[in-house]
């Protein structure tokens, strides 16, 4: 069953779990706030967070690792200007407030500049007694036995579905934060954040050859949500993409149109495009698409938009680590670029609004602008139709690594699971091929949108910090793509 909260319930239970644990109060907040702001700052925040993190992995059969922890801390920030003091405590409690608000407006004094490194200068945590943090239930009243059952009926599914799947690993993670912001823009806010995920990967053998796949599930539920339908479509994909692979011939090579699946997939959009509409891209001037808003950068009817409001989704915030409200933010709208993301830094120095994309790994580093949950909207094709399209060229269901250039927008990107397409027919699997583009160009080349949107779970690494999202997209058709294959 589903808690709904409030705002104010969630800003009522951060409150009682960080300060008032802690002997703190709004009053000793604003005198710490006080201290920030009072040296010439443009802006001051305190951001607390205490998190639990269970972890359990299951290989061969049998649990090879599970762990346990607790963290919580304290980050105090002074902004002026484009130079950012910050220090960060691993203890709650007044006189930390003191200790990193001191280090924060002295490092402000000398011109420190903590957002070259995004991390700042550690505040050493008192001797004080810690034992009224209290735990937070992370797994939605799951036993460990049914953690370890979860994974091994995982292990059981994947091993049935043929017998040259050999290998199986399964593993699964649960995580409580509550955080809470206090700024001096007059912010103060709370969020209880759950997040479950669960991983799938497993190898194929025949004769002559070995192949593995991977499948990931995850969100902000409980470990509860897991269905067996939901587990089904886990081991479906994992074992298809190993299977599949085992009979793959070499892929072809050059200029061709190409089908993306739905999905993760719109990894390849999250990284070609999406983080060069991050706000802070374009006020260092970094991003390709520089002094473009308002342009047509895309073919019409792509659409893509940033949402942290999607129910329950991975990368979904009810406010961001700097307290704004998450929203849905249009980005691209009919094939013209619209908007960007903007965490309050950014916004403040380019004019812009904040959109709820201020986040930041933990209470350790420094927030910045992040995509939350960014995907190309549905558009009026069925799946089948934009296949049967295309005469000759590939059919990519699904991705696993890429790289991409931010400035130059150039990326590259390997398909996990892809197919030849002859005469409008998905036939031979292939191997070895490899996306070979340019961001924005791409994304003119796009002729074709599919009506199944999905979204796919992952990590985001920025800067030396990962948070969680999602990715997705429905399926697309998208022209004069160059293949980097195995074949001539």
């Amino acid at each position: 069953m589903k808690m709904t909260a409030t705002s104010s319930d969630r800003l009522a239970r951060a409150q009682t779990q960080l300060l008032a644990a802690n002997d703190l109060d709004i009053g000793k907040l604003e005198q710490g706030l006080g201290h920030l702001w009072g040296q010439g700052a443009d802006y001051g925040d305190l951001y607390f967070e205490m998190s639990t993190r269970d972890t359990w992995a299951l290989e061969r059969g049998k649990v090879a690792r599970a762990a346990f922890s607790i963290s919580q801390g304290v980050g105090a920030r002074a902004v002026a200007g484009e130079k950012t003091a910050f220090a960060y405590s691993s203890d709650i409690s007044p006189k930390a407030i003191e200790a990193v608000t001191a280090a924060a407006r002295d490092m402000q004094s000398a011109g420190h500049d903590a957002a070259e490194t995004g991390r700042g200068v550690e505040v050493k945590a008192s001797n004080e007694d810690a034992s009224a943090y209290g735990l937070i239930e992370a797994n939605g009243g799951f036993e460990t036995i049914e953690k370890v059952a979860l994974l091994r009926r995982l292990d059981e599914m994947a091993r049935a579905v043929d017998p040259r799947i050999t290998q199986v690993n399964a593993q699964l993670a649960v995580e409580d934060s509550t955080i809470l912001v206090s700024a001096t823009d007059g912010t103060l806010a709370g969020d209880v954040r759950p997040q479950v995920r669960v991983n799938l990967s497993v190898v194929a053998e025949n004769n002559t050859r070995r192949a593995s796949g991977s499948a990931g599930d995850g969100g902000r539920f409980t470990l509860g949500e897991f269905t067996q339908a939901r587990l089904a479509k886990m081991v479906e994909k994992a074992t298809s993409v190993a299977l599949t692979n085992l009979e793959a011939i070499p892929s072809p090579a050059g200029e061709m149109s190409v089908v993306l699946g739905n999905g993760f997939p719109g990894v390849l959009l999250h990284e070609a495009v999406g983080h060069g509409l991050e706000g802070d891209f374009h006020r260092k001037r970094e991003s390709v698409f520089n002094g473009l808003i308002g342009e047509q950068i895309a073919a019409r009817g792509v659409n893509v938009v940033d949402d942290a409001t999607v129910p329950d989704a991975r990368g979904s915030l009810n406010v961001d680590d700097e307290g704004v409200s998450g929203q849905r933010t249009m980005l691209i709208e009919d094939g013209r670029l619209v908007g960007l993301m903007q965490d309050k830094t950014s916004a403040r120095i380019m004019g812009d609004a904040v959109t709820g994309n201020g986040r930041r790994q933990s209470y350790a580093d420094l927030p910045m602008t992040r995509m939350t949950n960014t995907f190309l909207e549905r558009g009026p094709y069925d799946p089948q139709e934009i296949i049967a399209s295309v005469k000759n060229g590939i059919y990519a269901v699904e991705f696993s690594g890429g790289t991409v250039d931010i400035t130059s927008g150039q990326f590259n990107f390997s398909a996990e699971k892809a197919f030849l397409i002859e005469d409008g027919k998905v036939t031979a699997p292939i191997e070895g091929a490899t996306l070979i583009g340019v961001g924005n160009e791409a994304l003119k080349h796009i002729s074709m949108i599919g009506n199944d949107l999905d979204l796919g779970i992952g990590f985001c690494g920025k800067a030396g910090q990962t948070v969680p999202v999602c990715v997705g997209q429905p399926t697309i058709r998208m022209d004069q793509v160059v293949v980097g294959g195995a074949g001539a």
